[in-house]
């Protein structure tokens, strides 16, 4: 039985856009614990972090909202380290992007402890990798990989036990398709391993997430962490950050059974779900989707690559 830990981070702290602090409320009315359930597994909901609310105030030094976004990030880190300890997976209900630095932090830090190599899989719109220097807004929810990779404030750099966090070569981003100018020479110039909306257009998502995954093996810890604007928006209106032309239903369902069939995920980031901005509770259901064929969820029961039977 697997054993999963829900943690809701309510906060859009991060943001450009109030509203994902309801992300997590979204999320379980969506019916996310019973979802994970049906496919046996033992759901913990450790209930929401507390943390400052949104002060909605202009950058100071080319970051909003610092103090802030170091406050609830930290308290991700113990929690996230906390359940990891206590031998569970846990789920992050977020709440915008930028809480992906005290979750990954955690997590690399744990990978460290018992041995086991890390991939993050960066499911995303946006490539994140802005700074003070290259930014165009301040919002820190587009700087965690940056953050991650050493290249941020110190106080964010540092929440880890390692700095950085992170390895570049332990990233891969995928369905790209909105990246500042100056990411695009900072993401070439350390060297991480990309697959765009032109890359998936090309080859596909099958043979993307086959290269994503090169590598892993029975001793990788995989963390995927799911911006839900990274899915087109026609199908994820509830987002504060929406771009055109992302993967279609089929296409995202894909690459989450492949993780499935990775067998090696281990910890999830649910995060720029916005309740305030959808239709429904729409996207807070297409996750809750997503996150059942992360657990298995297939049309038909596959016992060998290719073989539907």
């Amino acid at each position: 039985m697997q054993q999963v830990s829900l943690i809701g981070v309510p906060t859009d702290i991060g943001a450009s856009t109030i509203g994902c602090r309801m992300g997590p409320q979204g999320l379980r009315v969506a019916g996310i614990t019973a979802a994970l359930e049906a496919f046996g597994c033992d759901v913990r909901d450790v209930g929401d972090l507390a943390g400052p609310d949104n002060p909605q105030q202009p950058p100071v030094n080319g970051y909003r909202h610092l103090p802030e976004v170091v406050e609830w990030n930290k308290a991700l880190y113990d929690a996230m380290s906390a359940e990891l300890a206590d031998g569970r997976m846990p789920i992050v209900l977020g709440g915008d992007h930028c809480l992906g630095i005290g979750s990954i932090a955690a997590i690399a830090d744990h990978c460290r402890r018992v041995g086991k190599k890390l991939r993050v899989i960066w499911v995303d719109a946006h490539a994140d990798f802005n700074t003070a220097e290259l930014t165009p807004s301040g919002n820190i929810h587009g700087m965690p990989v940056a953050c991650l990779t050493g290249h941020g404030p110190e106080e964010l750099t540092r929440i880890g036990e390692r700095y950085p966090a992170m390895d570049p070569s332990e990233i891969r981003q995928i369905g790209l398709r909105s990246v500042d100018p100056g990411e695009k020479l900072f993401l070439r110039e350390q060297g991480i391993e990309v697959f765009d909306m032109r890359y998936l257009d090309e080859i596909g998502m099958r043979r993307t997430m086959e290269r994503a995954l090169e590598g892993v093996d029975e001793n990788t810890h995989v963390h995927l962490s799911l911006d839900l604007d990274f899915v087109d928006p026609t199908i994820a209106p509830g987002v504060g950050t929406p771009v055109v032309g992302g993967p279609t239903y089929r296409e995202v369902s894909l690459c989450m059974e492949m993780l499935a069939d990775s067998g090696q995920l281990a910890s999830i980031d649910l995060v720029e779900v916005n309740p305030a901005l959808d239709v429904r509770n729409a996207t807070a259901q297409l996750a809750v989707d997503l996150v059942e064929s992360l657990f298995g969820k297939s049309t038909l029961l596959r016992i060998h690559e290719g073989d539907p039977a």
